[in-house]
């Protein structure tokens, strides 16, 4: 089977729209996941839901999903900087204000995670397992930099074996890792990558009878246009460059 992964499209329709037409161009998948992160940070949050659902994606909670659902007091995000710390909150304030009840019913049914089994469920296999952050929390942020140790500690909480895989977002960078047979992936992010490359980014996953092979798919896509209209929106500036650079905004 083969899967196109994708994740944090942070209410960026035109990167997804550009990134579904490749993944349609190909021809020759199978199925589309997605881990989580519809809204924030840009304009189109109910249109970027209503896109996944029209086209029958499925997938999982990622933390702005789980806490714009429940009207949390923030949206889970990680900052480093005060100036980072502000800008969080307006977008968080701007999408509890902008996402519609249909929007917000969406969100309230995604699950934590999923299991995807190629072979079907009559037979062992390999599986695919789909979180946001991490097996325990959506909010927790799986880095490149983190040890084999704790990526051996994650897969036993969710029971993966050799030739299994689990795939996450959170960070918006792509990485991927194999340890004592296991495949750890990244799949970056398609509306607000932080890699320093600003085209909208998935995963192309061959997972069943053959060895896991990963693909990381960079898509070029109208990104002016994008930050035009978070422009308009009354979004910061900041969110604009950030689209612009690939993660690089001029803050201070």
């Amino acid at each position: 089977m083969r899967y196109a992964l994708i994740s944090d499209i942070h209410a960026n329709l035109h990167a997804l729209d550009a990134v579904l037409a490749d993944i349609d161009a190909r021809g020759d998948v199978d199925a589309i996941y997605h881990a989580g992160d519809l809204v924030g940070y840009s304009a189109f949050p109910n249109e970027v839901v209503a896109r996944l659902r029209e086209r029958g994606i499925v997938g999982i909670a990622g933390n702005y999903d789980s806490t714009v659902a429940t009207a949390y007091k923030h949206c889970g995000c990680q900052s480093e900087t005060p100036r980072q710390e502000e800008l969080a909150h307006i977008s968080y304030t701007y999408t509890l204000g902008a996402v519609s009840a249909e929007t917000v019913r969406a969100l309230a049914a995604l699950p934590f995670s999923l299991d995807v089994r190629p072979l079907g469920g009559h037979a062992s296999g390999p599986r695919l397992v789909l979180v946001h952050g991490t097996p325990t929390l959506n909010t927790v942020y799986w880095t490149a930099d983190r040890s084999n140790e704790f990526c051996v500690k994650m897969a036993a909480l969710v029971g993966l074996k050799a030739g299994d895989a689990i795939a996450f977002g959170h960070t918006h960078k792509p990485w991927h890792r194999v340890v004592d047979g296991m495949h750890f992936i990244n799949t970056g992010s398609v509306g607000r990558p932080k890699d320093g490359d600003w085209r909208a980014g998935y995963v192309r996953l061959e997972l069943g009878e053959v060895d896991p092979r990963v693909e990381f798919v960079r898509v070029a896509y109208d990104v002016e246009a994008a930050a035009r209209h978070v422009i308009d929106a009354g979004l910061p500036e900041e969110f604009a460059e950030f689209l612009r650079t690939g993660g690089r905004p001029a803050t201070s």
